[in-house]
């Protein structure tokens, strides 16, 4: 199933989401280092959820709003970092 993934950074912190009644049911959040790159720190799934690739749609989501910002990406969570390394096809936007 697709979700509608959601966008908000404030302060230097970012994060990627599927709202579900005002609730955060999946994120990916990064902290950003300077006006160019950010760091992947931490990917959330609601149990609910697990299963259906909303980890990676938002991993994608982050991937495209990268390139077409510009922005470097660092994963340091384990299951970015694991996507990374499996997907030869998203790594332009590592740093």
């Amino acid at each position: 199933m697709q979700y509608t993934i959601h966008h908000h950074e404030a302060d230097a912190k970012g994060a990627f989401f599927v709202d579900k009644s005002g609730q955060r049911i999946a994120e990916m959040t990064y902290s950003r280092t300077n006006a160019t790159m950010v760091i992947i720190d931490h990917t959330e799934v609601d149990e609910s959820l697990r299963g259906e690739g909303v980890g990676r749609q938002l991993l994608d989501a982050l991937v495209a709003w990268a390139r077409e910002t510009g922005t470097k990406v660092l994963p340091l969570c384990p299951f970015a970092k694991a996507q990374f390394d499996k997907d030869a096809s998203i790594r332009d936007v590592l740093v």
